[in-house]
Parts: structure tokens; C-alpha cells; sequence
């Protein structure tokens, strides 16, 4: 574990962090590209030939959709491993955050396009790890875990939960491309992900319907 931090995690001042503008917004709102920056995240530097055959496309979509993370600056060429004849490509950034209502205002298919494309990418990497369940050792398979608890909360006692679980998170040590070999012995690569889902019922009271 690392020490806590005594205040909250503020992305903007975070320079491992891309906070999504109306431009970033766009250039993310494509689930090849989001899928493709996360596999840059976790295993580090690649190439578009070796990334379309983890993703089942061919290279030159794969190569085309990191022209155009590239161009957004979400990733860039690693001038270390690339040459002449292959291009190497490496995650400019660790984590990317789009909190911003305003913003999902403004480009509204923008938005759903890349949250439909994040909540893909999660769904597949579940259930890829449930696939793999039956042949993990008993001691990693102890671990695993899905769990709903339905909630009956105000807007302010969402968002102060969804900090409260980050903060539990951020205790944890982050994995990094290349950093399993300065951990302790026995450390894996584990997901958490979290899902706070407002559920609004028909009729209910908010800030763009009438009540009744």
C-alpha cells in the first residue's frame, strides 16, 4: 500500500492525467481509440502492427486511429524504439478524466459515444477475467469480485461516495507499464472499477423535468 493523500485528487493539476476538452472529447469518442489507449496504458510502448493483433483489426485502422491520438496528443511516438520501417507508439498520460457537465452538454454524441465505448471496454475486460476464472490459483480466484448494492441517495451523497471509494483506491500502488519488477513479490495486474449508475425513476423530481 501507499500513504493516503490528506487532500482530494484534483486531475488538473495531475500531469499524468488528460482531462478531456470539446477537442480531446472528439478525438476519444471512437471505441478503437479507447480501447487502443488502454492497452498502451497497461503493457507500455507498442506498435500498430502488434496492437491491431491484440485488438482483431488490421494494421492500418490501427494506425490511423493513433495518427489521430497522436494529433489530440494523447499519445506519441517513442523516438527510443522506432526506425525506418516501424513506427513505435507510447501513451502520453495515465488516466483520463471527463467530468465536466458543460461539456456533455456541448458535444452530447461526443459524450455517449466515448462513454459507451469506456463502459464496452469494461464490460469485455471482466469478462475476459471471468473466462479466465477456472484456471487462476485458488488464492486469486478467493479475490475476485462483482457486487451491486442498490442505494437511495441525493446527488451531493453520490458524489461524495464516488470520492470516498476513490480515495480508498489511491491508497493502493498504481500499476505502471515496466513496474511489476520494482514491486513485492506475488504482485499481479488487478482492475477495479466502479460504477455509480443513477437509476431515475419515471416522474422523479429533477433539475430538467416537472415534478408529478
Amino acid at each position: 500500500m501507499t500513504d493516503a493523500s490528506e487532500k482530494p485528487y484534483d486531475p488538473a493539476t495531475d500531469a499524468t492525467a488528460a482531462v478531456l476538452d470539446a477537442k480531446g472529447l472528439r478525438a476519444m469518442a471512437h471505441p478503437v481509440r479507447v480501447q487502443l489507449l488502454g492497452l498502451l496504458r497497461r503493457h507500455g510502448p507498442s506498435t500498430a502492427t502488434r496492437l491491431a493483433e491484440r485488438l482483431g483489426v488490421n494494421s492500418g485502422t490501427a494506425s490511423y486511429h493513433l495518427r489521430r491520438l497522436g494529433a489530440a496528443g494523447f499519445v506519441t511516438e517513442d523516438a527510443e524504439r522506432g526506425n525506418a520501417r516501424e513506427r513505435w507508439w507510447r501513451s502520453v498520460h495515465r488516466s483520463t478524466w471527463f467530468k465536466e457537465p458543460e461539456l456533455a452538454e456541448r458535444e452530447p454524441e461526443a459524450a455517449t459515444t466515448y462513454l459507451q465505448s469506456v463502459a464496452a471496454a469494461y464490460a469485455q475486460r471482466a469478462q475476459r477475467t471471468v473466462d479466465e476464472l477456472v484456471t487462476m490459483p485458488r488464492s486469486w480466484r478467493d479475490t475476485f469480485d462483482m457486487s451491486n448494492w442498490p442505494l437511495r441517495l441525493t446527488p451531493e451523497e453520490a458524489a461524495a461516495l464516488g470520492e470516498e471509494l476513490r480515495a480508498v483506491v489511491n491508497r493502493y500502488r498504481r500499476d505502471t507499464p515496466g513496474g511489476s519488477s520494482r514491486t513485492p513479490e506475488g504482485t499481479e495486474r488487478v482492475s477495479v472499477i466502479v460504477h455509480i449508475l443513477p437509476e431515475l425513476e419515471e416522474g422523479s423530481p429533477g433539475e430538467d423535468r416537472p415534478e408529478g
